[in-house]
Order: structure tokens, then sequence, then C-alpha cells
């Protein structure tokens, strides 16, 4: 390469990498400041926003967790994550599987309906899916006398979990498609049937998109508020993120800003936390997953 090119590829790189410190800055700097102003007392948020706090006002957290009953709704909040993730992954993985591995009648139309799911957003139809299960509670009333559907957070796991499947599927689909079949002709050979080849060989493969599509759908489980808002009514069943509008309610008036930045840190340690333990095979997953869907 002579000196022209060289040049012109240094000053890209340097471009590159401007633009990735801004876009890192541009994330962490709010997020620090959360976690900043969550031991902040409340009288210090009337002056410079960007001082320092004078001490760890660990207090917040006490209020924040005893005011807006947010131990509950954190409980509520990893159940329906963890149901709803439990529920996917038995259902994705073997619906991918079979999409990416098996030719038979049907699949193709199959593969168009869950790719038209991904241009589907959840929030334009949480009206027809809450009138849908008010109608079945409806019913349920007149023949049995109580209902069933709405505040239910199984039924609310199993909404999440439907909606998470045509970009699951779509992962890891892809990453299926790119196995040779060899590791499942030889399974075939050793007296494998198709269900023992797919949990015992395809699987274990499968680990980094697997890895990939919980951490995805336990950020967008724990994060969600429409939904959780729509179909979950009695305030026992909140979920946090709805637990943090009635932190800021039950403050009316007497805004506390440090009890607030101290219910958003408690919202995001578990993601936060999940994302570093996970962030190779989150890498790892990406590159491979979907690169022939």
């Amino acid at each position: 390469m002579n000196k022209k090119g060289q040049s012109s590829s240094r000053v890209a790189k340097v471009f590159i990498y401007l633009v990735l410190a801004v876009l890192a800055i541009t994330i962490l700097v709010p997020v620090a400041w959360v976690f900043v102003a969550s031991i902040k007392e409340n009288s210090e948020f009337y002056g410079n926003p960007w001082t320092l706090p004078k001490g760890f006002h660990f207090q917040n957290f006490i209020d924040a967790w005893q005011t807006a009953d947010m131990g509950s709704f954190v409980l509520n909040s990893v159940l329906v994550t963890a149901l709803g993730i439990a529920l996917l992954i038995i259902i994705a993985l073997p619906a991918a599987y079979v999409l990416a591995r098996f030719s038979f009648k049907g699949r193709k139309l199959w593969s168009t309906l869950f790719m038209a799911g991904l241009f589907i957003n959840v929030n334009y139809i949480v009206v027809p899916i809450f009138l849908m299960l008010n109608n079945g509670d409806s019913f349920l009333r007149r023949v049995f006398g109580s209902p069933f559907f709405l505040n239910n957070l199984f039924i609310l796991a199993l909404v999440y979990a439907s909606t998470a499947l045509p970009f699951t599927i779509y992962l890891l689909s892809g990453y299926f498609k790119s196995l040779a079949k060899d590791y499942e002709e030889a399974a075939y050979v050793d007296g494998a049937g198709y269900f023992r080849t797919m949990v015992q060989v395809i699987m274990p493969m499968a680990k980094p998109s697997i890895v990939t599509v919980v951490l995805f759908n336990f950020l967008a489980f724990w994060n969600e508020y429409i939904i959780s808002m729509t179909l979950l009514t009695k305030p026992e069943l909140k979920t946090l993120p709805v637990g943090l509008m009635n932190l800021m309610a039950a403050q009316k008036s007497a805004v506390q800003y440090g009890q607030m930045y101290a219910g958003l840190v408690i919202v995001m340690i578990p993601t936060l936390i999940l994302y570093i333990c996970v962030q190779k095979k989150l890498t790892q997953g990406m590159t491979l997953g979907g690169l022939k869907g």
C-alpha cells in the first residue's frame, strides 16, 4: 500500500474511534450520573446538578424500597421475566430447529409468517390484546363466576413470550442453518432420534445464540411498561417499571429526586450484572446468529 493509502486508512481509523468514543460517552455519562444522583440528598439537586455528592446517602434506596413497595414489584418482575423466557425458549428452540433443518410442506409459509412478525410493534396491538383478554374474562365470569386472563402474571409472561417469538426464531434459525449436517448424521448413526439429537447435540452447540436470545429478551421483559400497565390493574401485581411510577405518585408534590434515581438504579442493576456476565457469549452469538437466515 502506498503512503497516500496508508494516510487515508489512518484518518478513517481515527474517525471511527472518535465516533465510537462519542457514542460511549453519550451512553456512559447518563448512566454514571444516575448512579451518582441516587446517593445524593434532596437538597443537593437544587444547586449544580454535576457536583459530586457530599456523602453516600443510602437512605434513598431504603425509602424507595419501602415507600413504593418496590420489593413486591421486584418479585413480580422476576417471576414474569423468568416465566416469559422459559416459555420462549421451550417454544422457539424446537420451532427454529425444525424451520432451519427440515424440509416439509408449508415450511416457507411458516417462515414468512414469523419474518412478518418482525415488523409488528407490540405497542400497536396492546389494545386488541387487552380487549381479547377482557372478552375472555367476561365469558369466564358468566360461566364460572371468576376471571382468569387479566391480572395474571402467567398470562403476561405468555404475551411477552409470544411477541418475542419472531425475532427469537429468526436469530436461532440463522444460527442452526450455519451448522454442518455431519453432526446430526453422526447422531442418527448412533441411534439418536430427532428430539434427542436436538437436545443433546444441537442445543449445546447453540449456547452463544441462546445466551444472546436470553439477554435481549430479559432486557425487553424486565423493562417493559405498556403491556404490564395495561394487563395488570391490581396494585400488588405491578411490575418494577410500573412501580417507579408508584414511587413518584407516592411522593405527590414533595419530589424526592434521590429516591427516584435510587429506584432507577434498582431497575438497572440486574440488567447490568447480566450483561457483564455474558458479554463475551453475547458478542459471539450476535456474530454467528442470523448470518444465513
